[in-house]
């Protein structure tokens, strides 16, 4: 009788973290706690709406590394849908890496940007320059919610309201004042133009 090589075979512990991994699950306490903080630099006092909300009853859930924001109807519908063949379900907020950090994904822009606390409005000639992941710099600056801190998540709007992506404030409102058209105003974090950039891999 041939013996099949080890190699080729899974543990017992291997196959339950692969299986575990691939279920979609509620969150764990410190994946929530995780995610709340990304969230509450965005949103703030807002996240409160995001988890109790008055239309419907909605849910956290991680699959494939990824957490979605999803309804309990659609929930329940999916049941009957194999874990292999799921592939998203409701808002894809982001991405949780190896090592435990949670990074937001532009997937998330329509929900964030509903709740975003700061907001940053930018000129038409600064538009595509963050489009294609570029920093936003003072020249670019149309206007910026009052008393915006340094170090906040801000969602980035176009001067007709369309969000546009998010970043983090590289400069407080107050010291925006003082810097230089080419000073980096709000670091990259996230734009509508990896639709394009990065489809293969977004979802």
């Amino acid at each position: 009788m041939r013996h099949s090589n080890n190699n080729s075979t899974q543990s017992p512990a291997n196959n339950q973290k692969t299986t575990h991994r691939h279920r979609m699950r509620p969150l764990t306490d410190t994946e929530t706690k995780t995610l709340f903080s990304k969230l509450n630099n965005y949103v703030g006092k807002n996240l409160g709406h995001l988890i109790n909300r008055d239309d419907e009853e909605f849910c956290f859930r991680f699959h494939r590394d990824r957490v979605f924001y999803v309804s309990e109807n659609l929930m329940k519908s999916a049941t009957s849908v194999s874990k292999e063949k799921l592939i998203s379900l409701g808002v894809c907020l982001g991405k949780f890496s190896k090592t435990g950090k949670f990074k937001l994904h532009i997937t998330s822009l329509d929900l964030i940007s509903k709740y975003a606390q700061y907001k940053v409005w930018i000129k038409p000639n600064g538009e595509m320059p963050f489009l294609y992941g570029n920093h936003v710099v003072k020249a670019h600056l149309g206007r910026i919610t009052e008393d915006t801190p340094e170090h906040q998540g801000v969602v980035i709007f176009s001067m007709n309201d369309i969000p546009l992506g998010f970043g983090v404030t590289a400069r407080s409102t107050t010291d925006t004042k003082k810097l230089d058209p080419t000073s980096i105003l709000v670091y990259h974090q996230a734009d509508a133009g990896e639709y394009l950039r990065d489809e293969e891999t977004l979802f």
